[in-house]
């Protein structure tokens, strides 16, 4: 019975690349997967044969020889292409085994792979004040740490882990299910490649002990609400030779009674009276400094907005500060003595056609009156 074309099994041409060759192999590998069709003989003769195709296509050297002479320039081996039944399954692995956790007939364990510590979240609560600032705090954080007693290695101390005798070390053992070996890990040593049999005092065996670790942290001037500062490897320890994890500082900055935050500009809203309104005056400002004196001008009305700049919030990592923003809001007195309302009823007399010059005279005796009260 004469075999068919390999570039057709792989639905491919003979001009296919590399890539295409290997896409077409997963699709049909994905397809005929005999997990995914149990029992079917069929499906099960279609991976063989898309596997043996694959074998051949994706080898420069057989794939020339099989261009020029066919399947008769690759031998009669008995596994259609393959120097023997194992080679079929190292085939597969090459592709999926990472994702399948398959393990071909020659595959060699390496025993427990290095795995990096997890991180750790520490939410801090900061003043406005500080955080416009910054300053530095001491944290407590509570972490595992290697148990100084037997160094991290869970064996009572004068002892030491012994290699598996179940997987010889390589903290995986193999399955057969169906078509296929599957590499699972070691239910004697849960992975670990070593069994401890004499177990440290202190730590129960576990390797590690739980402790709280002070550290000191620079809080960054003009860090905003929910800033992320990342402590590189202040998380947990890794395990098998791998790195720790890091500290992640969550920052939640409280709310200030002065200022109101937009960015890096702070907000601050001042009332100011009606006269000082009209006919402009100095007002005191408070900053993140101290007080600062700032001019209101003449006619100023309600909801209007000043700037200072430079007088806000620094931007964390520049040499740069943002601007405090005065609004101002007019007040309008609820409680007029007799002579205010004399004033204010002049005012509007003079203000319905009364000459200029009796107007301004008007401001100014409002003005020193004011100034007296």
């Amino acid at each position: 019975m004469s075999k068919a074309d390999y570039y057709d099994v792989l639905g491919v041409s003979r001009e296919a690349t590399e890539d295409e060759i290997k896409k077409a192999y997963r699709q049909l590998a994905f397809k005929y997967h005999p997990d995914r069709n149990p029992g079917d003989p069929e499906s099960e003769a279609k991976f063989k044969e898309a596997a043996e195709a694959y074998e051949v296509l994706r080898d420069p050297q057989k794939r020339a020889r099989f261009d020029r002479f066919g399947h008769q320039g690759l031998g009669d081996t008995g596994f259609g292409g393959f120097s023997n039944a194992e080679d079929i399954f190292s085939t597969f692995s090459d592709i999926f085994g990472e994702f399948f956790g398959f393990a071909g007939a020659g595959a060699r364990g390496r025993g427990p792979r290095p795995q990096p510590g997890s991180d750790l979240r520490y939410d801090l609560r900061v003043s406005f004040r500080d955080a416009a600032k910054g300053t530095e705090v001491n944290l407590k954080i509570p972490k595992h740490v290697p148990c100084p007693d037997c160094e991290g290695t869970g064996a009572a101390p004068g002892t030491k882990p012994e290699t598996c005798r179940q997987c010889g070390g390589m903290g995986q053992v193999h399955q057969s299910q169906g078509f296929f070996r599957i590499a699972v890990a070691c239910p004697v040593c849960r992975g670990e490649g070593t069994v401890v049999a004499s177990p440290c005092p202190r730590c129960k065996g576990r390797a590690l002990l739980q402790d709280v670790r002070e550290l000191k942290v620079r809080i960054p001037a003009g860090v905003d609400d929910g800033s992320r500062l990342r402590l590189r490897g202040e998380g947990e320890p890794g395990m098998h030779g791998g790195p720790p994890g890091d500290l992640y500082v969550v920052v939640y900055v409280e709310e200030d009674k002065t200022f109101r935050r937009q960015g890096q500009d702070l907000v601050v809203t001042l009332d100011i009276g009606m006269v000082q309104a009209s006919l402009g005056d100095k007002i005191k400002v408070p900053t993140l400094e101290g007080e600062e004196t700032m001019d209101i001008p003449k006619g100023t009305q309600s909801g209007e907005v000043f700037s200072l700049r430079g007088m806000g919030l620094p931007h964390p990592g520049r040499n740069q500060r943002g601007d405090l923003l005065v609004e101002v809001i007019v007040h309008t007195p609820k409680n007029l003595s007799k002579k205010q309302e004399e004033l204010l009823r002049e005012f509007l007399e003079l203000e319905n056609g009364k000459p200029l010059n009796k107007v301004k005279d008007f401001f100014k005796k409002a003005k020193d009156k004011a100034m007296g009260s």
